[in-house]
């Protein structure tokens, strides 16, 4: 497999932003030093993914997810470490040379990889097609120029064509090497079967004769194709998509996203569409943030997609009522989401791809700011003209939108479209609230008298106005749970009083058993110590001396057991050896995935000081400010718990002797041993005081 190599991995890792590549995924707000978003690897409704641009890396404290730039687009794409470089070589216009590879070689890399790189060749041959082939050209390229598409659009979103024959694409595959697993599992060339249902073994084209539409992923890469059939009279579908596979799950995808980004984030909007030439023609038309479900019911996975880059979507409709009515539940589950939902309907027989063709750019925009509604206003007009002058009617019509309602996970928003219903149905609103609880309660599975639940998707209840005094005083504080073994040696050793651990009163007799430290405090001691050595390496402690070298001195002859933190601790060295300060930006792209995790972690912190201590001119020391004093505790209870095992180790030996000579010398050794144990609890102000005998 070919290598890059290490200068232009360097290179690439220097110029990568990762502001720049997180945001094209997610959008990043600014809170205090760090940019935050809500974490794009899991579903959340509140932000704990967090950026830090100093340091160069990404951590979610929802669901652990850490590293750096390369690690993130290997995570959110699911790729390796190669083609996550080349990804971000692309993206800064770094040259990758590599090694000369065959299909065979390409087609080594996992399967994902492989997948993603047959997608792309059969993009490039569908564009060929419909651009230099006969009837590429006079079927496929008539057919999009009919529909109004120039040569920019067509070229932007890659459009391609597919030949009326049984097997070009699998034979062009064959002469470039692919091998035909990788084809099967895309979906592109498929197995024939008789008319028992038995594989004959023979395959064939998936598409043929149709317009091609390849669907990207939100980094730009193919993992899929829609396909239209130009054939008048054709019995198959008019729209043929790609088959599920590793890389493509329909329900997590939307078309145009990949283009749609940028816009969407700049314009803080979502306009979203039911088809591809909805799409193709309104990004043309200058309204370039519009993305599509491509013709499926809208899933969690999509509504996640659009939340990644804006809370407010605007949802165009044609004029069909049959259509509206089906697309209603979508539009509960974008309110689920967290988004803010409008609408904007066209006039019977049209589409937004037909309208904007109708009636020009201008006019289009002109009628979505005119046409646009809010989606509770929209869907109270609906419901309410089709139950008319009918009471029972207008009972299930209150009903449903009271149902989209509950759907709001913000209360105050909830508040607000129960007032306005009221309104709008001429209803006392104490009325509505009592069969809106009614509702949530129902849908969360508790009785009248229970709470209602927030969780499943209905949103809380309410009381119909005050709230409840409460009964009056503080609630009881809960009873501190007993430390275990583990804890206690903890704190003992960052400095806890004893009476924090016991709540006063007199100390047992320290045992071999007290002295024994627990596994657990060595790795936490090793561990700090790293940690100062990646955040501060290079800030200065004395005249030209820095924490780096300081921590690496007095480290000199002791050995971390740790393996992950031996490693490091290694890696730290070696950097400082070839006169590079040992830093998180560099370590966090390691080739070592365990290493990348451990960094990120260090690293990261989930909270801030606030800058209202400064304003109000509160002096709260940092970290920064006592270096000296960290490093030194560091290392003094690194070496303290190391004493510690030593004497446990010595003190085992007395209780099986070899003969008096060696259980002289260990009584020597055990002696100096807590000497040297209580020099060090004095240096840390953690003397343990024993009770008397």
């Amino acid at each position: 497999m070919a290598r890059i190599p290490k200068e232009t991995v360097d290179q690439i890792i220097h110029h990568a932003d990762i502001v720049e590549v997180v945001g094209d995924f997610v959008s990043l707000k600014r809170k205090g030093q760090n940019m935050w978003a809500c974490c794009p690897f899991h579903h959340e409704k509140s932000p704990s993914f967090s950026v830090a641009p100093a340091k160069g890396l990404y951590k979610c404290f929802g669901c652990g997810k850490a590293g750096g730039v390369v690690q993130f687009i290997m995570d959110i794409e699911g790729t390796s470490y190669v083609e996550a470089l080349k990804y971000l070589a692309k993206k800064y216009g770094i040259d990758v040379q590599e090694e000369e590879k065959t299909p065979e070689q390409q087609l080594a890399q996992n399967e994902k990889d492989s997948q993603f790189i047959v997608s792309n060749w059969a993009k490039d041959h569908y564009h060929k097609l419909l651009q230099d082939n006969e009837e590429g050209q006079s079927i496929g390229w008539s057919y999009l120029r009919q529909r109004g598409l120039n040569q920019a659009t067509i070229k932007t979103f890659e459009l391609g064509y597919s030949l009326d024959q049984w097997d070009d694409l699998l034979k062009s595959a064959t002469v470039a090497g692919f091998e035909l697993k990788y084809l099967e599992k895309t979906g592109l060339v498929v197995r024939r079967e008789d008319d028992q249902g038995q594989d004959t073994g023979r395959r064939y084209d998936r598409f043929r004769g149709r317009v091609m539409f390849p669907i990207h992923n939100v980094s730009g890469r193919v993992i899929g194709f829609g396909a239209r059939t130009l054939k008048p009279n054709d019995k198959t579908a008019k729209y043929l998509n790609s088959p599920e596979s590793e890389i493509y799950h329909k329900s997590d995808v939307l078309y145009g996203l990949y283009q749609a980004r940028q816009p969407i984030r700049s314009e803080e909007l979502c306009y979203l569409v039911e088809g591809y030439l909805d799409v193709l023609s309104l990004h043309q038309g200058g309204i370039k943030n519009v993305v599509a479900s491509s013709g499926t019911s809208l899933t969690d996975g999509q509504i996640r997609l659009i939340k990644r880059y804006t809370d407010n979507v605007t949802v165009l409709y044609d004029g069909d009522a049959a259509g509206i009515r089906a697309s209603l539940r979508g539009i509960d589950m974008l309110l689920e989401g967290g988004l803010n939902v409008r609408v904007v309907l066209f006039p019977d027989g049209d589409d937004p791809d037909s309208y904007i063709r109708k009636v020009g750019d201008q006019r289009f925009r002109e009628h979505l700011e005119g046409a646009s509604q809010d989606f509770i206003q929209f869907k109270t007009d609906l419901v309410s003209r089709e139950a008319a002058h009918d009471p029972v009617k207008k009972a299930e019509a209150i009903r449903e939108v009271l149902q989209s309602i509950s759907k709001v996970p913000d209360p105050i928003k909830r508040q607000v479209f129960l007032q306005q219903t009221s309104q709008e149905f001429g209803i006392d609103e104490q009325v509505l609230i009592t069969e809106y609880n009614k509702l949530v309660r129902n849908a969360s599975g508790k009785s009248p008298g229970g709470q209602s639940s927030s969780g499943s998707g209905a949103a809380g209840g309410y009381s119909g106005g005050q709230q409840a005094p409460s009964s009056g005083g503080a609630s009881p504080r809960p009873a501190p749970r007993p430390m275990s073994p583990e804890e206690e040696a903890e704190a003992l050793m960052y400095g806890a009083s004893p009476e924090d651990l016991m709540g006063g009163g007199d100390l047992q007799t320290l045992t071999r058993e007290d002295l024994e430290p627990v596994p657990d405090v060595l790795e936490r001691c090793e561990r700090e110590v790293v940690r100062l050595l990646l955040l501060y390496s290079a800030q200065p402690l004395a005249p030209e001396v820095s924490v780096a070298q300081y921590l690496l001195e007095q480290l000199e002859g002791t050995g971390f057991k740790t393996g992950l933190y031996a490693d490091l601790l290694h890696l730290c060295r070696e950097e400082l050896n070839q006169g590079r300060w040992p830093e998180v930006r560099t370590l966090i792209q390691h080739g070592r995935s365990d290493i990348r995790s451990v960094v990120a972690e260090l690293a990261t912190e989930k909270y801030e000081l606030s800058p209202n201590w400064t304003t109000h001119q509160i002096h709260v020391p940092r970290e920064l400010d006592l270096l000296q004093t960290a490093c030194d505790n560091a290392i003094l209870r690194l070496n303290k718990v190391n004493v510690e095992r030593e004497l446990a180790v010595r003190l085992e030996a007395l209780r099986n002797p070899v003969d008096e000579a060696s259980m002289m010398e260990n009584l020597q050794t055990i002696h100096l041993l807590k000497q040297m144990d209580n020099q060090l609890a004095n240096m840390l102000g953690t003397v343990i005081p024993r009770a008397s005998m």
